[in-house]
């Protein structure tokens, strides 16, 4: 071993010691440990006598078993190593002294390895390890400190190991045989697992954890929450492991924080029990806490995809917030209103084009195309009151939707723009953009207006008709393009 990889290693075994021994001081608070999922009928469980004598135990593995470290070391460095051109470089040479000012985050990684290989020996099926089993349980509940990083993604993955009583890795997917086997017989009929499968004793094992975090502090609260959006992936567990129910404590924390991160979960939640997303929605609606309406006021599209029309009451108690975030949100929703009543929607419309954020009047603009499809005559004179608006971003946007009108649908322009004059609406600004267009595009609509000219029309180009069959020349692109722009609508 070189003196740049034995410098390194030292330092880093010396973090990844006081990194155990404080993770499993903080670890073994919470006691007893829960039993193992798996156990070895000819070698009776031996359990800890205290937490002294585990935390003992995981320093003497941790000394004992030196070729372990060094693997996974070596692991942890090419992982997060620089790029290196030249694959027989020694990165602990290479790249010592980038090395050295990263022994902690080496040291992090390093430790939730450790925890992996525990846990994959104290869940073998064939030689299970009890020993091994305390110890990546009770470092496990000492390292789920914080909601970042390793915590979350790596916490998670281990947290699931044990619901399902399966090594850590081993569970995700089944080898399927195949004609590179040696024993494959193409006539066999195997039916496959495709789901996982909650194990019994493992699931108590991981509720004993996630109650642990429950009834802790804001951090391992706030990462219980990340644990919980990943395991609503896995609707198999999501009874067992009591999902629900924690979410509703969560929505009633005393933690702002926390309660706007339930949120999160509420489209899997409602996908698995309408009633109950619905349950825990009432709760974090009837929260005063600004993080908590801003964090509703975004899933309120999920919100309308899954309840439909009872997600219309949080819409209307979020439209009458004072926030002008969650103002800015729930405008930016309303269009899905659309899909549920069209009525209800196209009065929302109204009624936000008239209040007096301009971000709100900005974010009702992308549905007028929609608007204008269902409702061409535009009795609520919706147009008339946007192109008064002062603020330019909205009559910018106007004039795109109008000149765009122009060249697609010449008579709902003349309706619109008749609209425009009789509420004595300035055209100057469209006039100005119609002729930067094409030259001269105004003075047709002009003269009509004036009742000098005819209603100007939109020159017809032949429109092809598929025969199934494959043509003899493609068309001209532009053409393609144009036609295709005709076909979405007058809105680019």
């Amino acid at each position: 071993m070189g003196k740049s990889r034995l410098k390194i290693s030292q330092s880093v075994y010396e973090k990844v010691a006081t990194l155990l021994v404080e993770a499993l001081e903080r670890g073994t608070l919470d006691w007893p440990l829960p039993s193992p999922p798996i156990v070895d009928s000819d070698f009776p469980v031996r359990e800890p006598i205290s937490a002294q004598e585990l935390i003992e135990q995981g320093l003497a593995l941790l000394n004992i078993d030196k070729g372990m470290f060094d693997a996974k070391l070596n692991n942890v460095v090419d992982l997060i190593v620089p790029h290196r051109m030249n694959l027989t470089d020694d990165p602990y040479e290479v790249h010592q002294k980038w090395l050295e000012k990263r022994t902690d985050l080496v040291a992090e990684k390093l430790i939730f390895l450790i925890n992996t290989d525990w846990l994959a020996r104290a869940l073998d099926p064939q030689a299970p390890d009890a020993d091994r089993w305390w110890l990546s349980v009770a470092l496990l509940n000492g390292l789920s400190t914080e909601p970042t990083g390793q915590p979350i993604h790596q916490g998670y993955h281990l947290v699931e190991s044990i619901a399902l009583g399966e090594r850590p890795g081993t569970w995700h997917t089944q080898p399927e045989a195949g004609p590179q086997n040696i024993d494959w017989n193409p006539h066999a009929i195997v039916p496959r697992m495709t789901s996982v499968i909650a194990h019994e004793s493992g699931v108590k094992a991981a509720i004993w954890i996630l109650e642990r975090l429950l009834q802790s502090d804001v951090n391992r609260r706030k990462l219980l929450i990340e644990w919980v959006r990943l395991l609503m992936e896995r609707p198999s567990l999501i009874e067992p492991l009591g999902l629900v129910q924690i979410l509703l404590k969560l929505s009633q924390d005393d933690s702002e924080e926390v309660a706007m991160s339930t949120s999160l979960c509420l489209a899997k939640l409602i996908d698995f029990d309408r009633d109950s997303g619905m349950r825990v929605c009432q709760e974090l609606m009837a929260r005063d806490e600004v993080m908590v309406r801003r964090a509703m006021a975004d899933v309120l599209t999920r919100l309308f995809r899954r309840l439909t029309f009872d997600a219309i009451p949080y819409f209307n108690k979020l439209r009458q917030d004072e926030d002008e975030n969650v103002l800015a949100a729930v405008s930016s929703t309303s269009g899905d209103l659309r899909f549920l009543d069209t009525d209800l929607w196209a009065n929302t419309l109204v009624e936000l084009s008239n209040h007096k954020l301009p971000v709100v009047r900005r974010n009702i603009v992308p549905s007028l195309r929609d608007y204008f499809e269902t409702f061409p005559e535009d009795e609520r004179q919706l147009l008339p009151t946007l192109w008064q608006d002062g603020d330019e971003v909205v009559r910018t946007r106007m004039r795109e939707l109008l000149s765009r009108m122009e060249e697609v649908s010449p008579k709902q322009f003349s309706n619109r723009i008749t609209d425009l004059v009789s509420n004595g609406c300035d055209l100057q600004p469209l006039w100005e953009l119609l002729d930067a267009r094409k030259a001269d595009a105004s003075n047709g609509w002009k003269r009509w207006l004036a009742g000098e000219g005819d209603l100007p029309e939109v020159e017809q180009k032949p429109h092809h008709i598929s025969d199934m069959e494959a043509p003899d020349e493609l068309p001209e692109l532009d053409y393609a393009l144009e036609t295709l722009d005709q076909e979405l609508g007058f809105l680019d």
